[in-house]
């Protein structure tokens, strides 16, 4: 980075918080301030649900995954609008009906106050884990790239998001993230139009394809039915239920749009989102396959991660490494020859040479693998500690070495953008969850507008403190997207379980739901450490749970209080 990089960094993050915090000064009570006096635009609610769920792991992990495994991550997304229509016919008019400021209150005028606590709880926990990771995957990767100080960055983030949540609660989120999607969507198309003027120097557009379906980027649909899958067509009917768990009863995402001005406000926001959330997606994972034939035209590093491959130098396992990086770079000669003969094979119509380059170059793509997975045993052996995963550093080294000056200061900016963005969305609601369904209704039900307002304030800092403060001491090894979506999945089960009964099975009461609530939630956790299912299956296996044995619960116990 050079000293334009800096000021571009530095001017777009200020110009966008600053003018956040200057034009949502001054709520005078909890309503203003928890929901943004109901004042929302349709437009604003979708792009705010877009920006909450679009954090910094989105654009700096999902390029990566699809470098590497390619565009089969698309099918998790593939039933998020149906979710929308779902959440739109009944979510939305529920909340409205009952002027709620959670999600979770809804749950006490249903069954009981035991009942929302424990949906609050749940949702406190998930959503404080998953904050931490918001801002700690960003700041790991760019302090691992930029040489910056880990902590430093790490409160850098959080406090940025924290000041402008707490000076001006939803409205300042809803402001920020208008101008944070904004210069985050612009930003995606200049560099896509970059990748493809450097890949068609060499081979067409269409050609390019070739090698990617060749190297088996363009893969999307997967029919087969293996629950060792994490990614195909089966377990994306499994993420429906995570999506209505996230966008339904998630109060990060419920705040998003019950601020709207009315209901048809709050519903054309969610289609929008259902509307541009999926090509979105594809667009994002497309830049990774375009990354990964940009590399095939300049040759990509043995492992990304260069901070980990110069402390790997630095060990007794240099040789070792050497070796490896050696017959590396002869793979990388033996793919591009193999890419020419699929071409030349192509231009000339002589299907026999096709299929031939076709075999060879996935041979190729297998010896790579494996010998990756030796680099990463390799790191292992050297320094336990370091991390063997590179699927996150693809699309920040590409940005850092590849791009012009300005532009770099600019996608950086969109990282931070993206990192606050969600930060934000996620200290509103867990200070919303914590002063309404805790404090003002368990602790002290006397207090003022003017106390509770406060109470809000001071609660979005305490969770900003406790985010940074899980931030600075996390460890993760796992893809960050997919990470976070495990987290999601462990507890969004349970709560959507929770709200179906409450919506769809009117003779299920408070004990039985509160009991399966409970029940189905230790079932899922024991399930995720014993590893028996991919982690999407959790939410089907989690919201199951809790309505058959509500159900079941309440049909054998005849002598519970019916209301």
């Amino acid at each position: 980075m050079n000293n334009i990089d800096w000021i571009v960094l530095f001017s777009t993050v200020t110009i966008i918080v600053g003018y956040g915090i200057w034009k949502t000064r001054g709520s005078k009570n909890i309503e203003g301030y928890l929901l943004g006096g109901n004042e929302a635009k349709w437009w604003t609610v979708g792009l705010s649900v877009m920006a909450t769920q679009a954090s910094a792991i989105t654009f700096l992990s999902t390029p990566g995954q699809a470098y590497h495994d390619g565009m089969g991550f698309a099918q998790f997304y593939l039933m998020l609008p149906v979710a929308m229509i779902i959440i739109c016919i009944t979510f939305i008019p529920l909340y409205y009906k009952m002027k709620v400021y959670t999600a979770y209150e809804f749950l006490e005028g249903r069954f009981d106050l035991k009942t929302r606590s424990l949906t609050s709880f749940l949702f406190l926990v998930q959503r404080g884990l998953a904050t931490g990771i918001t801002i700690y995957a960003p700041a790991i990767i760019l302090s691992s790239v930029l040489g910056w100080n880990l902590k430093m960055t790490t409160i850098a983030t959080g406090v940025i998001a924290i000041l402008y949540t707490v000076s001006g609660g939803t409205k300042a989120v809803h402001v920020t993230h208008r101008h944070q999607m904004t210069v985050i969507l612009l930003s995606l198309f200049v560099i896509f139009f970059l990748l493809i003027n450097n890949i068609t120097e060499t081979y067409s557009l269409k050609e390019n394809l070739l090698i990617a379906k060749a190297n088996e980027k363009l893969n999307v649909l997967n029919f087969e039915f293996d629950l060792s899958e994490r990614y195909n067509i089966w377990t994306s009917m499994a993420a429906i239920f995570l999506f209505l768990s996230y966008f339904g009863t998630d109060q990060s995402q419920v705040q998003r749009y019950i601020s709207g001005r009315s209901i048809r406000e709050s519903r054309l926001g969610l289609i929008m989102n259902g509307m541009m959330k999926v090509p979105l997606q594809f667009f994002i994972l497309f830049l990774g396959v375009l990354v990964f034939l940009f590399y095939q035209i300049h040759d990509a590093p043995i492992f990304f991660n260069q901070n980990v491959v110069e402390q790997v130098r630095a060990s007794d396992y240099q040789s070792d490494f050497n070796n490896l990086e050696k017959t590396y770079t002869g793979l990388l000669a033996d793919k591009k020859e193999a890419h020419a003969s699929l071409i030349s094979a192509h231009r000339s119509g002589n299907k026999t040479s096709y299929q031939e380059a076709s075999q060879s170059i996935k041979s190729i793509r297998t010896q790579e693998k494996e010998l990756r997975k030796n680099v990463r045993g390799l790191i292992e052996k050297a320094d336990s500690t370091l991390e063997t995963n590179d699927k996150d550093y693809v699309f920040i080294s590409y940005i850092l070495e590849h791009l012009p000056n300005g532009l770099i200061g600019l996608l950086l900016a969109v990282i931070f953008f993206a990192a606050m963005s969600s930060t934000s969305s996620e200290l509103n609601a867990l200070a919303s969850t914590t002063t309404v369904d805790i404090y003002k209704r368990i602790i002290n039900q006397q207090g003022s507008e003017e106390h509770y307002l406060k109470a809000s304030k001071m609660l979005t800092l305490f969770w900003g403190v406790v985010a940074i403060l899980f931030a600075s001491f996390a460890a993760l090894h796992e893809n960050l997207i997919q990470f976070v979506n495990i987290i999601g999945s462990i507890f969004y089960g349970t709560i959507l379980g929770i709200f179906l009964v409450a919506f769809y099975i009117k003779e299920v009461q408070a004990r039985a739901v509160f009991i399966a609530g409970v029940i189905a939630q230790l079932l899922v956790i024991c399930i995720y450490f014993a590893d028996i299912v991919p982690y999407l299956w959790l939410n089907i296996i989690g919201a199951m749970a809790v309505i058959i044995m509500a159900v079941t619960i309440e049909r054998i116990s005849p002598h519970a209080t019916k209301e």
